[in-house]
C-alpha cells in the first residue's frame, strides 16, 4: 500500500511541477513551487510532506508578493505516512519564462514512515522532470 501511495504522490508532484512550469513559458513569468506551512511562504527545512505553494515570482524573493500572485495552494497532498524531503539546499523549484529551472537539479524523495526511500521525483536544469524508484531497498535521505 505504501508503493502505490507513493506512486500517486509521485503523480501528484510531476503534475504540479507541469503546471508550474507550463504557467512560467505561459505567461512569461518567473514562478515557483516549494512546500509551505501557511500557504503565504516558502518553508525552509525541504519537507514537501505537507502543503505545496505554487506563485509567479515577480521580483525574485521567493514569496508571493499579493494574493493574485498564488495560482495554487494545495492543502496535504501526500497521505501522513509518507514523508518528502528535498535534496540539501534546494527547497524549492523556480521555473524560468523559458522553462528551464534556475540552480541545481531538485531531487524529492518519496519515504515510507519507517524510513524506506519508495521513488524519487528529480528536476534538472533544463526544467524537466523525471521519475525513478530504486531497483534495490534504501534509506531515505537525510
Amino acid at each position: 500500500m505504501n508503493r502505490q501511495q507513493a506512486i500517486a504522490a509521485e503523480h501528484m508532484l510531476v503534475a504540479h511541477l507541469h503546471l508550474a512550469r507550463s504557467h512560467a513559458v505561459a505567461h512569461n513569468k518567473e514562478v515557483v513551487l516549494c512546500p509551505s506551512h501557511d500557504h503565504r511562504r516558502c518553508n525552509r527545512d525541504g519537507n514537501w510532506s505537507n502543503d505545496w505553494l505554487l506563485f509567479v515570482d515577480n521580483d525574485g524573493n521567493r514569496r508571493p508578493d499579493q494574493p493574485l500572485d498564488i495560482i495554487r495552494a494545495e492543502n496535504t497532498p501526500t497521505p501522513a505516512r509518507l514523508r518528502l524531503v528535498s535534496s540539501p539546499r534546494r527547497n524549492f523549484v523556480r521555473f524560468l519564462p523559458d522553462g528551464r529551472s534556475a540552480g541545481t537539479n531538485l531531487t524529492v524523495s518519496i519515504c515510507s514512515e519507517d524510513g524506506a526511500l519508495l521513488t524519487q521525483v528529480v528536476v534538472n536544469n533544463a526544467g524537466r522532470s523525471r521519475s525513478q524508484r530504486p531497483k534495490k531497498p534504501g534509506n531515505c535521505p537525510r
